[in-house]
């Protein structure tokens, strides 16, 4: 990682996400450019569409996919609990080989991702199992409203928090939400006016209409 300023302090940054959601993804993999070539400390947290629409008045249909859309966030929680000991970045791992099948690689069985993802990594199959398990969904809501606290629960994945300047807490926010995600230098430009429009105290809300979907190249 380079700075733009040999003197700025690393700064600490918590990503939350859920693993079905594109446009998370897309952000994600413009934050991973971003480490590249800023001073950024990326920590990987898990947050639930599933949990988040928990009481909402929606259609069956939406219902019925954040029921499935549990299954890849459980497992990613499991195996960190089990093995993120001896495992360094397993969620940010984990997260990317099960993104990579679900968003660029098109895959709609989630079971299939979750399945290839864990045996690329190398990590056991029976995991698989956490997918349906409530074992560690205490876990999880614990980590979802860990994120979801610091902005409201009007907004989606991802959420984002960055340390200040000092070290202390900053301040966190929903998105950004872009497409496709900004590569090299242009990644560190738009982190750069993206900290620093989020560390105005008074700044609430930016947005536009979006017109195209997720490109993932």
């Amino acid at each position: 990682m380079t700075s733009t300023a040999d003197s700025a302090p690393t700064t600490r940054v918590q990503f939350w996400f859920d693993p079905i959601c594109p446009w998370a993804w897309m952000t994600s993999r413009w934050m991973l450019e971003v480490e590249k070539i800023r001073d950024v400390d990326i920590e990987f947290k898990v947050m639930s569409l599933a949990v988040l629409n928990e009481g909402r008045d929606l259609d069956a249909d939406y219902m019925a996919k954040m029921e499935r859309a549990k299954a890849p966030v459980r497992v990613v929680v499991a195996a960190n609990e089990l093995h993120g000991a001896q495992r360094p970045g397993l969620i940010r791992d984990l997260y990317t080989a099960i993104g990579t099948r679900i968003h660029p690689g098109g895959e709609g069985d989630y079971d299939k991702a979750v399945a290839g993802a864990l045996e690329e990594l190398g990590l056991p199959a029976d995991l698989a199992r956490h997918a349906l398990s409530e074992d560690y969904d205490q876990v999880l809501e614990a980590s979802h409203h860990e994120g979801i606290d610091r902005v409201g629960d009007d907004v989606g994945t991802p959420v984002i928090a960055v340390s200040n300047p000092d070290g202390s807490d900053g301040p966190a926010f929903f998105g950004p939400v872009m497409t496709p995600a900004p590569k090299g230098e242009e990644a560190g430009a738009v982190w750069d006016g993206v900290l620093a429009v989020s560390r105005y105290e008074g700044f609430y809300e930016l947005k536009r209409s979006r017109g195209v979907g997720p490109i993932f190249d």
